[in-house]
């Protein structure tokens, strides 16, 4: 049996965090959190996730400063992020004119259909 793929999912909420993260282990993932963008990019560093949902609006350490920091990082920089957030439209045309890092893999926007979350992670995940 293959291994799970295993998901970090970075928000402050943590109401939505239970939600994500039960949804994922219920469709067969393993799944790691943090409330905030340092201690994700801990928990990156450590735990190496197959993904890494990412909030965009974050105290301590916002997703945008987080997404930078995984795309610098060599050994991160090739683990998929989606954007899960309650601005994408405005975030991807912001981070699309942005030279020094690539898009996010993938973006979707709160509140979001499980099914459309689950859609993107398979896609992502299953390509690795």
């Amino acid at each position: 049996m293959a291994s799970k793929k295993k998901i970090l999912v970075i928000d402050d909420d943590a109401d939505l965090v239970t939600f994500i993260t039960t949804l994922l282990q219920d469709n067969g993932y393993q799944t790691a959190s943090a409330g905030n963008g340092q201690t994700g990019l801990e928990q990156a560093r450590t735990q190496h996730p197959d993904l890494i949902l990412l909030d965009i609006t974050m105290p301590e350490k916002s997703g945008v400063k987080c997404y930078r920091e995984l795309r610098d990082d060599p050994a991160l920089k090739q683990i998929p992020v989606v954007m899960v957030t309650g601005v994408a439209e405005d975030f991807k045309r912001f981070i699309s004119t942005r030279k020094q890092v690539p898009p996010p893999d993938g973006y979707i926007s709160k509140p979001f259909e499980p099914q459309d979350l689950l859609a993107t992670i398979a896609k992502l995940v299953t390509s690795k």
